[in-house]
């Protein structure tokens, strides 16, 4: 499963998030501040099998 590093865009927030989870911050926003969050602020890191 992919892991992603998010950062907020308004809060910086730094978070470590799934697939699952990425999809959810971008329809939702920011879980802490709650902004609007493009693709842009995930950035991939290793795959895990």
């Amino acid at each position: 499963m992919s892991r992603y590093e998010f950062t907020c865009p308004e809060c910086g927030q730094e978070i470590e998030v799934n697939e699952s989870m990425r999809e959810a911050t971008l329809s939702h926003g920011c879980p802490v501040c709650g902004a609007s969050v493009t693709p842009a602020a995930f950035v991939a890191e290793q795959q895990t099998n």
